[in-house]
């Protein structure tokens, strides 16, 4: 007779088998399933997309635009098209909005171009100025653009003032309420909780660390923002005002005259605007069909007017394997878009491995005789920063030149990957310097203590056993602070040494201090203003080239990720773009705080030495 434990061993080992045996047969259920509609998509008679004549593009942008996608597994995201999900975050490339529009100009199937842009999210004033650029030149072939809207945010409003007319829902909302600099502080709720901050920083502006050591902002860090902010907010009355024909008295930044000028329309937001020369028409869902028909032409009220979205119409005049000359000179571009992390990152975000390494791939290029540096980044780990520096060093000793184009921002370690480049170029609206150290980590003796939990022991050195449930010694701290000394002195000296400049001249514009592109390119910190098109050309004059082709060099798929990736956009022409989740306002603030908390937590640098702006992220 077998032992009780043998027989309930066996028992547990023959479940653990079923379950194992139903689990890969839903997962292949799953998987065929998929693959059935994968095939079916492709095989279909309609499975490419036909841009009727006489159309009206409807561009129609879901989520955030981005000058780099974080990065989905091309497979999940085909099961997310397929299976209508919506996605959490959804992002749209920079590059994928000008390129459409651009092609729309001289499509002669297209003759509206419609922005519908309820849906669109952050968008930041940069690319909003890069995306009008394209709607300008869009409209010097004849056809109008037409802005409708339920509603229309600031980033919104900014790319609807471009358009011909602007037409808003008779309760629709749109209300101005300029920048700002708005953050959550944990200085009170840490001590609360018996948490010990150290915080160790160089820079009288470098604020990233104050929210852990206040419970307000500074009033150096008030005056500090409010001028890069007063610079990005007069950019955008003065476009607007362009656009609309208007003074820029016409904004209501006084909340008395904004009370006043509501009452008079009975607090009808939407009469507001169009009294106030924001929108040209108010009009119902019902009467912009309409007004679109007869834009077209059609005079029946039975007939539909032909329309193409943005996802279909960018598939369909995007090259599905597109192929590079290998024999022509190149420009090459990469993109260093989001926090600068140690070691391997995934797009989205800025490894200093992953990023060296895509340098290094220009740099042993033959073909490549210039590289443009686009960064999008508030900065991050020092030590990652440097690694992708020295590896512009290395691009700039082979004897291809560097030019580096800021997006939104490049501050902090964004700043530092580029202050090395041939030629820096920044947009008026880019959010720059922040030159500036920290270092912060927070240990929990006091309120381990409280529950009861100490930590002791014995050490070889007065070093051994430092970490987070001990308190931090004098001695350690003041060698933490050398440290965090000597990465400003590195920064400055860095700055100093590309720009032509003394190490004093760099501090008293250093010291953390945020500042416009345009105030920038005065300060010394950039050399031009212009965007990415302007740094690639640049680019391209240094090199002595008269004809090239640029080139994006990114993470490279594997020959099955690409080949999902090839044929995802077949499932737009069956399934409907993805919605955007929106949230409420509680979720709001628990998202703000959670997004806050984490950034902190991510940041991986080995010497705990970062350079970092907080303060670029704009309200």
């Amino acid at each position: 007779m077998q032992p009780k434990s043998i027989v309930i061993k066996r028992i547990f080992s023959k479940t653990f088998q079923i379950i194992n045996v139903f689990r890969k047969f839903i997962i292949n259920l799953i998987f065929f399933s998929v693959l059935l509609i994968f095939l079916s998509t492709i095989m279909a008679d309609n499975n490419h997309v036909v841009v009727p004549n006489k159309s009206i593009l409807v561009l129609n942008l879901y989520g955030d635009i981005v000058e780099q996608k974080h990065q989905v597994e091309p497979f999940d995201a085909f099961v997310g098209e397929a299976l209508q999900q919506n996605q959490e975050k959804p992002e749209i490339l920079l590059s994928d909005i000008t390129k459409v529009i651009k092609a729309a100009k001289t499509d002669d199937r297209i003759e509206v171009l419609v922005l519908k842009l309820q849906n669109m999210n952050r968008s930041g004033l940069t690319k909003m100025r890069d995306i009008a650029k394209a709607i300008e030149h869009f409209k010097t072939s004849g056809k109008q653009v037409i802005a409708i809207g339920d509603q229309y945010s600031q980033d919104q409003y900014y790319l609807a003032s471009y358009a011909d007319e602007i037409w808003l829902d008779p309760n629709g909302w749109m209300i101005l309420d300029g920048y700002g600099r708005y953050q959550l502080y944990y200085k009170s709720a840490l001590e609360k909780l018996s948490i010990s901050q150290h915080i160790f920083r160089v820079g009288t502006y470098k604020s990233a660390v104050e929210p852990y050591m206040r419970d307000d902002m500074s009033a150096a860090a008030k005056d500090a923002n409010k001028v890069w902010l007063n610079d990005l907010w007069s950019q955008y009355k003065t476009d607007v005002a362009k656009q609309r024909h208007f003074s820029i008295e016409n904004f209501d930044e006084s909340v008395d005259n904004l009370v006043v000028k509501l009452s008079a329309v009975d607090g009808n937001v939407a009469e507001y605007a169009l009294n106030n020369q924001w929108v040209d028409q108010l009009k119902t869902r019902e009467q912009i069909n309409q007004a679109l028909k007869e834009k077209l032409g059609i005079k029946s009220n039975d007939d539909e007017y032909n329309h193409i979205n943005f996802d279909d119409y960018l598939f369909s005049i995007t090259d599905k394997f597109p192929i590079q000359n290998p024999n022509t000179d190149k420009v090459a571009v990469i993109v260093a878009k989001g926090t600068i992390l140690n070691g391997t990152q995934k797009p989205g975000n800025i490894g200093g491995d992953s990023t060296a390494l895509l340098l290094k791939k220009a740099r042993n290029n033959n073909n490549v005789k210039a590289v443009v540096l686009r960064v999008d980044s508030p900065g991050g780990s020092a030590y990652a920063s440097e690694i992708i520096r020295q590896e512009v060093e290395l691009l700039k000793k082979s004897g291809k030149p560097v030019v580096a184009s800021m997006g939104t921002y490049a501050a902090s370690g964004g700043y530092w990957i580029s202050a090395p480049a041939d030629k820096i170029f920044a947009a008026p609206t880019t959010i720059t310097g922040s030159i500036g150290i920290f270092g912060l980590f927070m240990t929990f003796e006091n309120t381990l203590s409280k529950l009861g939990i100490h930590t002791d022991g014995v050490g070889t050195t007065d070093l051994a056993g430092f970490g987070l449930t001990r308190p931090l010694s004098d001695g350690m701290g003041k060698i933490i602070q050398m440290n965090i000394n000597r990465g400003y002195k590195d920064f400055i000296s860095l700055v100093a040494n590309n720009r032509n400049m003394t190490i004093e001249q760099v501090d008293t514009i250093a010291q953390g201090r945020v500042w416009s592109g345009v105030k920038a390119k005065e300060l010394g910190l950039v050399d031009e203003l212009g965007d990415l098109n302007d740094a690639i050309i640049a680019a391209a004059e240094m090199a002595e080239l008269e004809s090239y082709e640029t080139l994006l060099i990114e993470k490279e798929l594997s020959p099955r990720d690409k080949f999902i990736k090839n044929f995802l956009g077949q499932a737009n022409a069956l399934f409907p773009s993805s919605s955007v989740t929106s949230i409420g306002p509680i979720d709001a603030v628990i998202s703000k705080l959670k997004t806050e908390l984490n950034q902190f937590n991510q940041l991986n640098d080995p010497q705990g030495v970062y350079t970092l702006c907080i303060a670029c992220d704009v309200n």
